[in-house]
């Protein structure tokens, strides 16, 4: 999959979805506003489910990143609640970018590794948790309030509930690296 053509349909996407949720409030502009929500909900969630097709963990956190991203960038200043939580969604991708790159050099995160009590609260699958399965776990449960919040629309939470399982297949791929990584 070719990165800025996700990073174009995902920036497409969330517009279409932004424009379709501020329509909805305008009158006269319900039906177009519909439309291009339903559409940027689909096109999201195509490219969401190829991105976990591929079960490259570094995609499916672009892929998370580039939405995470335009979802702030649409944000409302005075919403503060939902702009403080994609803006720590954000970091922690950006913490979990960087863990990627360190598993990715073997001699460097058995070195790392040694760092990780070996309590199983701070392993997963017998792997150090760190700033990668962080950010999966806490934006898995972001997701997770997201889909159990009044008033969600039953397109969204498909698109909700497919991001939830490419951090699943992320965090699989990841422990795989780790693995070889450790080996």
């Amino acid at each position: 999959m070719d990165l800025s053509g996700l990073e174009n349909r995902i920036y497409k996407a969330t517009s279409n979805i932004d424009f379709g949720r501020k329509g909805f409030a305008t009158r006269g502009k319900e039906q177009k506003g519909r439309i291009a929500y339903e559409k940027g909900i689909a096109d999201a969630l195509s490219a969401f489910k190829e991105a976990q097709l591929s079960s490259d963990p570094k995609l499916i956190f672009l892929a998370e990143y580039y939405f995470l991203s335009q979802e702030l960038a649409f944000c409302h200043k005075s919403d503060k609640a939902a702009f403080n939580s994609l803006t720590k969604a954000i970091q922690s991708l950006d913490d979990a970018f960087r863990a990627l790159k360190v598993v990715e050099n073997s001699v460097d995160y058995r070195v790392a590794e040694e760092t990780y009590p070996r309590s199983k609260d701070y392993r997963v699958k017998g792997f150090p948790k760190d700033a990668f399965h962080i950010a999966c776990s806490s934006h898995r449960t972001r997701l997770k309030n997201n889909l159990s919040s009044i008033g969600v629309d039953p397109i969204e939470k498909f698109l909700l509930e497919q991001r939830r399982l490419n951090l699943t297949t992320a965090q699989n791929s990841y422990v795989k690296r780790q693995k070889i990584a450790l080996e």
